[in-house]
């Protein structure tokens, strides 16, 4: 990166310093900025801002005041209201760098604070926080999904690359596109995972984790290198009997999990049909089993 596309030592100001506000602020202190200002609500917030930032909870609008660089970290239904609401106090914004982390919006969100002068950027990182003190390795190496006016990129990419992030662009149409895709990998992953071990442990296995953990490991590994050529199982074999065992099982123990085994083995069937790992007839009993329309 040229010297020239460094943003200059700014002074941070974090809105919602929680598992995720944190986590930037400290990692763009340790890349030398600094954080002069903090907000939050709950108690957890108060706390990370005096941990982690060094600094005590004061107003959003004492935030900006501050700030050169005003990080938005709040959750994604409260992030509209507050960037309008801070526009419509008549805090000076100009030329402020006004970032928010979320992953479902673009620039867009942004618009009343770009229209009082503050540079927009969208910088998410593809990361889950736990508000643990790994956190902040977890930055290290992670991609962030990064939206910026053309002129601003540089900028953009320079903040992430200091905080030890992968810089990667997503067009402000695809925002939505982008995060659904990652909350569908991701967070329904740990739902899939965690219901299983319930199941697992209701019929009396005494560390579900340990047995998962392997099997789980493998998948993982086969998907990220193969993609859907790394698929395995009853349903890529056709074992349309296995899986109405499965099936039934599921209404009597987990009806709610039933319902999403046969709407995802209905989508990994209409996917190993059209990637040709399925024949036609194997998926017609499979419809069968599963009692729906793979082909819609």
């Amino acid at each position: 990166m040229d010297a020239s596309d460094r943003p200059a030592r700014l002074a941070v100001g974090v809105l919602g310093a929680g598992r995720v506000g944190s986590v930037l602020g400290a990692a763009l202190a340790n890349a030398g900025h600094r954080v002069v200002a903090a907000s939050g609500v709950s108690d957890d917030s108060r706390r990370r801002s005096e941990k982690r930032l060094g600094v005590s909870p004061v107003s959003p609008e004492e935030v900006v005041r501050r700030s050169e660089l005003v990080l938005a970290t709040v959750p994604d239904d409260v992030l509209p209201d507050l960037v309008s609401g801070l526009a419509a106090t008549g805090v000076d914004l100009a030329g402020k760098i006004f970032v928010h982390a979320s992953g479902a919006y673009g620039l867009s969100v942004l618009d009343p604070a770009t229209r009082a002068g503050a540079i927009p950027l969208a910088l998410h990182p593809v990361m889950t926080f736990t508000g643990k003190d790994d956190d902040l390795t977890r930055v290290v190496g992670c991609s962030f999904g990064v939206t910026a006016p053309e002129a601003l990129r540089p900028v953009a990419e320079a903040l992430v690359i200091e905080m030890g992030g992968e810089p990667v662009w997503i067009a402000e149409a695809d925002r939505a596109l982008y995060h659904a895709a990652l909350a569908n990998a991701a967070n329904h992953m740990v739902t899939l995972i965690a219901e299983s071990s319930e199941l697992l442990a209701g019929i009396g296995v005494e560390h579900p984790g340990r047995m998962l953990g392997p099997l789980l490991g493998a998948a993982l590994d086969n998907v990220l290198r193969l993609g859907i050529a790394g698929l395995t199982g009853p349903v890529v074999r056709g074992d349309a009997g296995t899986v109405r065992k499965h099936v039934d099982a599921l209404i009597l123990a987990a009806p709610e999990a039933a319902d999403a085994y046969v709407a995802l083995a209905r989508l990994t069937a209409d996917r190993a049909l059209a990637a040709g790992l399925l024949k036609p007839e194997a998926a017609e009993r499979l419809l069968d089993a599963l009692g729906g329309n793979i082909w819609t």
